[in-house]
């Protein structure tokens, strides 16, 4: 018996066919309900480490394998004003990037350090604050136009921090300032590197955390809905090598990305509905093949 559909229906099967798209994340492990705003992850010696924004507590958090807590540590001599990133260097001290900015109007933006023999406590200290100021804001709100100076992405290398902002600006069109800071007690001028332009779509082009591999072959930045790969740059002109727009098909407020080897990525998101509040892991390699 030969089936004859109507074309409308072959139209709407063609179309729902071809826009299916599998995600390429995997849920490593489900989140504790604890930490439903995660913003920040760092992998190191084989361990999970992550924090949460604004208005949770000052601490960092060691996960174990299945995801569930191992410990809490927490950091009696700081205050959460708004974690927005988690690094380290490349002795393993841990870095809390305290410079959330929604408003554009803060001028306390720091950086804390913890070192790595404070690691293994239940309460400690911060051994070092590093604070910053951005020379080109001289406005605290800017204009509406001008909200570039937000931030959630950063990472340390090779002596210095390197923070991407992120654009609140009515008329969102995905800049992101890229500025440089010494890793150093002290305040300082940040240093604008560059800039670098994702897409005009504010909801999945907004910059929310960075990393950058063990080798420092690699960056990458993300979004709600991509990774933004940077490869064959030489010194820190991450914006002149090879760039590539990997997409995760999977839409979730994705909020810290790190490297747990130079080839495969976690990402955390924050648990806005019952399916999210994950730890995803995905391979560069995979992602740059489908793409």
């Amino acid at each position: 018996m030969k089936l004859i559909f109507p074309s409308s229906l072959l139209l709407l099967f063609l179309v729902l066919s071809c826009s299916e798209k599998k995600t390429e994340l995997t849920v490593s492990y489900k989140l504790p309900e604890k930490l439903d705003e995660v913003s920040g992850i760092a992998y190191i010696n084989n361990k999970t480490f992550v924090i949460e924004d604004s208005k949770n507590k000052n601490s960092i958090y060691i996960l174990k394998k299945n995801g569930k807590v191992d410990t809490e540590i927490n950091i009696e001599n700081i205050k959460n004003e708004d974690w927005e990133d988690l690094t380290s260097d490349a002795l393993g001290n841990v870095y809390i990037g305290n410079f959330g900015n929604n408003k554009n109007n803060r001028k306390d933006l720091s950086i804390d350090k913890i070192s790595i023999d404070q690691l293994d406590g239940d309460s400690i200290s911060a051994n070092e604050k590093i604070t910053f100021y951005y020379p080109e804001q001289t406005l605290f709100p800017p204009s509406k136009k001008e909200l570039l100076y937000d931030c959630e992405a950063f990472f340390e290398w090779n002596g210095s921090f390197y923070l991407f902002t992120k654009n609140r600006s009515k008329g969102f069109d995905g800049t992101t300032l890229i500025y440089k800071i010494p890793n150093k007690a002290g305040h300082h001028k940040a240093q604008l590197l560059t800039t670098f332009k994702t897409c005009d779509d504010s909801k999945t082009c907004a910059i929310t955390s960075a990393a950058i591999s063990n080798d420092g072959s690699k960056m990458v930045l993300l979004t709600h809905t991509t990774i933004w790969l940077f490869e064959d740059f030489t010194d820190d002109y991450f914006t002149k090598g090879k760039i590539s727009a990997l997409e995760l098909h999977h839409q979730s407020q994705k909020e810290a990305i790190c490297f747990k080897d130079d080839d495969t990525i976690l990402i955390a998101d924050e648990k806005k509905t019952k399916d999210d509040g994950n730890i995803y892991v995905v391979s560069l390699k995979d992602l740059k093949t489908k793409s």
